[in-house]
């Protein structure tokens, strides 16, 4: 296999903590077999990969299904057609929307965003807000307020009535809720005039920024606060020979478009659009792959607990799996 550079990596920084060589096949091996009469070390399950797929599949509305959490953040997924039933407003946290596929009108008390493919935003806390989906898919991401915007935005929201043609203001009702505390608990609910909640975007001078997919190699973080990173990775294409390893901090992947192998301690899985899949603090990985791709990449400073169903495991790795993989 030969010899491979191992980057040591921390979550608050775009510079490595260290640069380490190693040798491949021992990094990827498992431990040599101890002497003594105890165990030394605990079990790990192998990887686990959750796939949703980025076609809409037509159902009744059903609530986002939580994907990841911890204390302080929550990563859910949800597909729509047509309005949700009621306005949401967060009270400890923001929300951070990346629209996978299809159309999705966000209309806020900041404005309305048209939402496409491959694009971010970023709900503040206590902002009132719904969504108008075509046939769309999404995932959200809540964790504590305030949460930093470190890219350059594309656009902003945009005060626009009505916010989607046929809109026509009817009873309505709008929940508050809290995130940190449970799944999503509702701390009141009760009905609202939406052209009134709408209408604040007159005199509000705040306005939501939309941010864009990656357009060069490499990683392109978009929000940042000290415990948290959310970002895209565009790889034009890999070959393994360069491994990463996050000191202080999970990190979740989810893959946008393209295929590509993750090979990691933990096993390796194949990625391909719809995948999710968590990298546990502390262990080393990299990617192979023949085509461009393109993944979100999220870290979190705390262990995050997988609450959806996995679809797939990373299979051991040998030295024969590497070898096709580089052939």
């Amino acid at each position: 296999m030969g010899t491979v550079t191992e980057v040591l990596a921390l979550i608050g920084s775009d510079e490595p903590l260290g640069v380490v060589e190693r040798d491949e096949e021992l990094l990827l091996a498992p431990p040599h077999a101890g002497h003594l009469p105890v165990k030394l070390w605990s079990d790990h399950e192998p990887l686990q990969v959750v796939h949703y797929p980025q076609e809409y599949v037509e159902e009744a509305f059903a609530a986002p299904r939580s994907v990841y959490e911890n204390a302080g953040l929550r990563v859910e997924w949800q597909k729509m057609e047509g309005r949700q039933p009621f306005y949401h407003r967060n009270c400890d946290v923001d929300e951070i929307g990346y629209q996978i596929a299809g159309e999705r009108t966000l209309m806020t008390e900041l404005g309305v965003v048209e939402h496409r493919p491959g694009e971010f935003s970023r709900i503040p806390r206590g902002i009132g807000h719904d969504n108008y989906g075509r046939r769309e898919s999404h995932l959200l991401f809540y964790t504590p307020a305030p949460v930093a915007e470190v890219a350059e935005a594309a656009r902003t929201s945009e005060a626009v009535s009505p916010p989607f043609p046929g809109w026509v203001a009817k009873p309505a009702n709008e929940a508050v809720t809290r995130f940190m505390e449970g799944t999503g608990l509702d701390v009141v609910v009760f009905p609202v005039d939406e052209q009134r909640l709408l209408d604040r975007v007159h005199v509000e001078t705040e306005r939501m920024r939309v941010f864009t997919k990656a357009a060069t190699p490499g990683v392109t973080w978009v929000y940042a606060t000290a415990s948290f990173r959310l970002g895209s990775v565009l790889l034009p294409s890999s070959d393994g020979r360069e491994y990463r390893r996050t000191l202080d901090a999970d990190e979740v992947q989810y893959q946008v478009s393209g295929r590509r192998t993750l090979v990691s301690q933990r096993g390796v899985a194949e990625l391909g659009p719809g995948d999710l899949v968590r990298i546990p603090m502390g262990v080393a990985h990299t990617s192979f792959g023949t085509e461009p791709s393109e993944h979100l990449s999220l870290l979190a400073d705390r262990e995050l607990v997988q609450v959806a169903k996995s679809t797939g495991t990373a299979e051991p790795c040998t030295p024969e799996l590497l070898a096709g993989l580089r052939a």
